[in-house]
């Protein structure tokens, strides 16, 4: 089982970054998986640039077959996210917009980080993981400037919150098998043959 944590937040002086670090560690404590501390301004994806609809699997940019070859690693993702505007990070929604099938079938959890825990962003991601057929655990993680940052800035989060990440990981990592099961299913010739699981 490998479980990719995304860094959705590219801007200078992010605290995603520290957030990302922080589920990593715990996640490699907690065990259950394989995990890979993925952060997007490391990808340095343009602003999607396909021609053909990612729903397609036609990929003619070489940023765009990497990317998607990475995704395709994974059975399931943590995304950590800031809130702007009452929505998630541009380059996050980018990032996911790139690709459709390497996403299907798979599961997700959030953790989610700003003045008021920002939940509208996670709230936000719950409904593009619908249209992308990603199965979303219900426990997220949501970190407040004014509780888990020193001076609003320095990330220090409260202890309890390990508790959570450790409950939300267990239900990720639970999802994430059932899922494959589902995957492999699908991708067996038998079920190719007969047009079953067809969208």
């Amino acid at each position: 089982m490998r479980v990719a944590i995304v860094v959705g937040s590219v801007r200078p002086g992010r605290a995603g970054l520290a957030v990302g670090q922080w589920v990593h560690d715990l996640a490699e404590r907690h065990g259950g998986a394989d995990y890979e501390l993925i952060d997007l301004k490391d990808i340095d994806l343009p602003l999607l640039d396909e021609e053909q609809a990612p729903m397609l699997g036609n990929y003619d940019r070489p940023h765009t077959r990497r990317w998607a070859e990475l995704i395709t690693r994974f059975d399931g993702f943590v995304f950590v996210t800031a809130e702007y505007n009452h929505g998630m990070p541009a380059s996050l929604k980018n990032a996911i917009d790139f690709l459709y099938a390497e996403w299907t079938d798979k599961a997700a959890a959030f953790v989610s980080y700003g003045s008021e825990g920002e939940t509208r962003a996670v709230e936000q991601l719950r409904s593009v993981m619908a249209q992308i057929r990603i199965a979303d655990v219900g426990t997220s993680v949501t970190l407040t400037l004014a509780h888990d940052f020193e001076n609003y800035t320095r990330f220090r989060p409260q202890p309890f919150r390990e508790e959570t990440v450790r409950t939300m990981l267990s239900d990720l990592v639970e999802w994430s098998t059932a899922l494959r099961t589902v995957r492999d299913r699908r991708n067996s010739p038998s079920v190719q043959q007969t047009g079953a699981f067809a969208v």
